[in-house]
């Protein structure tokens, strides 16, 4: 897809916008400006991207072809409110869960979502060409604008409303917080037991292997699955001491159970 180098305001200087703004620039647009509230924050990610670091969203006075910001959901619409832009000024957000609306109703910009479906963290390089991209704007002119800009960091860009983000985001969280999650509990249950976590590397990776070729729920193994009753009983036991991760073992093996009862054939 052709496109435009576009100069490009980061507000916000937290994991998505470090990642975000080092993939901009290596598409090659132009981050000409970073803001933050946290000085310490917005000065380092200004030094790596070269930009100028601001310590007012006041962007009136610069030339600017996007602004996107990528702060915590919590903050969007106060930082939102406090943004000021040149008219005509397209406005982002990044956000998975909050909507189009967020911005559509800030008068003289042209308002959008450019929400990457990842997890970040700074210290964890990832590869944007990767990533899907999710946009929606207010105006179709916007839309193909933002449409080029998602297509210069990645080969999956899709146009997806409001409501259809906010689930996408859910089963998101599904997928990827509550499974690092549960992976950080077996890993804590490891330590207890003096055992190393690489133990469980193969088996992680051969369940995510499979989660990708075939329907999660028609591969479903495990004694809940199998309706090991005395296995789910000495494993509430060994989680006595443990009440929440006794709660959450609890809450899922019914759902799993509940789900297998569903299913025309369940693995052993």
């Amino acid at each position: 897809m052709q496109y435009s180098s576009k100069k490009i305001a980061l507000i916000g200087a937290g994991n998505v916008a470090w990642h975000l703004g080092q993939a901009l620039a290596a598409a090659g647009h132009t981050i000409s400006y970073v803001y933050s509230r946290t000085a310490a924050h917005r000065d380092a990610l200004a030094a790596k991207l070269a930009a100028n670091p601001l310590a007012h969203p006041d962007l009136r006075k610069h030339e600017i072809d996007i602004a996107i910001l990528a702060v915590p959901d919590a903050a969007l619409a106060q930082v939102a409110r406090a943004l000021q832009v040149p008219a005509n000024t397209i406005v982002v957000h990044t956000s998975g869960s909050q909507p189009l609306q967020a911005l559509a109703e800030k008068p003289g910009v042209r308002a959008g979502v450019l929400y990457p479906l990842q997890t970040f963290s700074k210290e964890k390089p990832v590869n944007f060409g990767t990533i899907p991209i999710l946009i929606e704007a207010t105006e179709e002119q916007t839309l193909q604008e933002l449409r080029a800009l998602a297509g210069s960091l990645s080969q999956t860009v899709h146009t997806v409303t409001s409501e259809a983000r906010k689930q996408l985001h859910l089963a998101a969280v599904f997928a990827c917080n509550f499974t690092n999650h549960l992976l950080g509990i077996s890993k804590d249950l490891l330590r207890q037991a003096s055992l190393p976590d690489t133990l469980l590397q193969p088996l992680i990776q051969e369940t995510m292997a499979k989660a990708a070729a075939y329907h999660p729920f028609s591969v479903q193994t495990g004694p809940a699955a199998r309706g090991d009753q005395n296995v789910l009983e000495e494993h509430l036991q060994l989680l006595q001491q443990q009440p929440t991760y006794r709660q959450i073992y609890e809450v899922l093996s019914s759902s799993i159970q509940a789900t297998a009862r569903q299913q025309p054939e369940q693995s052993s």
